[in-house]
This record gives structure tokens, sequence and C-alpha cells, in this order.
């Protein structure tokens, strides 16, 4: 490190990142580094670099109380950018996620970095507890249980009516893919429908791309998607809604380009 300041040192490039993010830090996935050297072009000088640091950060902050930003950025003198960059790195290393599904090929580093964001604002430990511990680094599993309790909306043929009912009077118009979005509202639920890990899945996106939805009738779509269960009276759960909710749009939004 002779030489370097610290955001220099631990810099990388995001083609290295993607091929790891989500894999386990572990000496198996180190031997592996010479095939992802040849797959991105980068040195295997340097991606070892790169992967010692990405494990020097996960084991400095996984088992540390407080804000996984402020933690990294106390540790290793990084600026902002960088530290929630590596707290995406830590937290998908931590929950495993597997980024190299063939439907996820098409999202970047980036992609990944900013519902990483989301998902630790809202719904780690610490987004609700701010003295547990490991805080930002472990999904709260209460609130994942719970999510099982929104598949009413599709399970109750009442609501689901309702809430299409109201969704299409406020849409109908103003978005160009209505007929598409009426046909397929079901459908479009049950791709988005409660998870038991981030990111969300593809089922929900492929449909609309295929339509050719254009992004801003999505946003139109997800914000009175959402709003539009507020006014079910039969539907008890609007907090749990709202905090599922809101990072999924966050997260479908983020998600949805070519």
């Amino acid at each position: 490190m002779a030489n370097l300041t610290p955001p220099r040192y631990y810099a990388f490039d995001e083609p290295f990142v993607r091929e790891l993010l989500g894999k386990k830090l572990s000496k198996g996935t180190k031997k592996d580094l010479d095939d992802v050297s040849a797959k991105t072009g980068i040195t295997l000088k340097s991606c070892r670099r790169q992967f010692d640091n990405f494990k020097r950060v996960f084991k400095a902050v996984e088992e540390l109380r407080g804000p996984l930003v402020d933690n990294i950025q106390q540790h290793f003198l990084l600026p902002d950018r960088l530290a929630r960059d590596y707290a995406a790195i830590v937290f998908f290393a931590n929950s495993r996620f597997d980024s190299g599904k063939k439907k996820l090929q098409y999202l970047s580093f980036r992609d990944f970095a900013a519902c990483a964001q989301h998902l630790i604002q809202h719904w780690t430990l610490g987004a609700v507890d701010s003295h547990v511990d490991d805080m930002d680094v472990d999904l709260d599993k209460e609130f994942l249980q719970e999510l099982k309790e929104l598949k009413v909306l599709v399970a109750d043929k009442d609501l689901l009516d309702q809430h299409k009912s109201l969704v299409c009077t406020v849409l109908r118009g103003k978005i160009s893919v209505y007929n598409e979005m009426e046909t397929n509202f079901k459908r479009g639920w049950r791709g988005a429908a409660p998870l038991t890990c981030p990111p969300l899945p593809p089922q929900f996106i492929e449909p609309c791309k295929a339509d050719r939805w254009p992004p801003s009738d999505m946003r139109l779509f997800l914000t009175q998607y959402t709003g539009s269960a507020h006014a079910l009276d039969a539907f008890r759960h609007q907090a749990l809604w709202d905090r599922y909710m809101n990072t999924v749009t966050a997260c479908l939004l983020q998600m949805y380009h070519d």
C-alpha cells in the first residue's frame, strides 16, 4: 500500500466485482481468479489485490454494530461513494445472493449497488432497531417471514379485483400500455410477490419488457399499485406493505433497462 492513499488502494474494477458479487469470499473463490482475470481482461495481480481488499473489509465490519457505511468509512478512510460500494459488496457477500443467474446478467454492479442501498436502509435489522448487532448486514428475518401476509392480495379474489379496479380506474388514459397492464395485472403481481432474498426476480420485469412498457409507465403503475392498497378496507397490513413496496419500486425502476 506504499505511496497509495486508501481511496486509490481500495479502488476496484466494476467488471471484476460484478463477477464476484454474492460469492463467498473464500480460498476456493480466490483460486478461481485466473478465470475471472481471463474473462475480464484484468491482470491476475490486480484481481488478487481487489479480492483481498473485499475480504479485508468484510472481515473488519461484519461483526460491528452501527451503520455499515459509517463503519467502513471510519476503519478504512474511504470517501462516501466508495464506502457505499463496499457496503453493497459486504451486503451481498453476506446474503450470498447469486448474481450470476442468466436472467440477471444484464444488470451492472451499479444496479446491484443501488438496490443494496435500498435494501440496507429498509429491509435490514438496522432499519428498525439501531441497537442490534450486524444491523446493516443481516436482513430482518421477521420482516421476511411476515411478507407471506401480503399474498392475500392475490389469494383473495375479492381483494384482487378491488385492487385491480382501483388501479385501472386511475391509470385509464394515463399510460400507453393500459390494455397490457389490465390483462397482466395478476401475473405482474406474482412477479413482484414477497421474496425470500433480494434483489427482485425478473418475472415482473420480463413481461413488461416484452410489452415495451416505457419507464414512465412503469413508475406510474408502481406508484398507483402501492397507493391503491391503502383504500382496501379488508387489507390490514399497510405498514408492512409500504416497507415492502417502497423498496420493491426503487429496485424495479433501477433494474428496468436493456
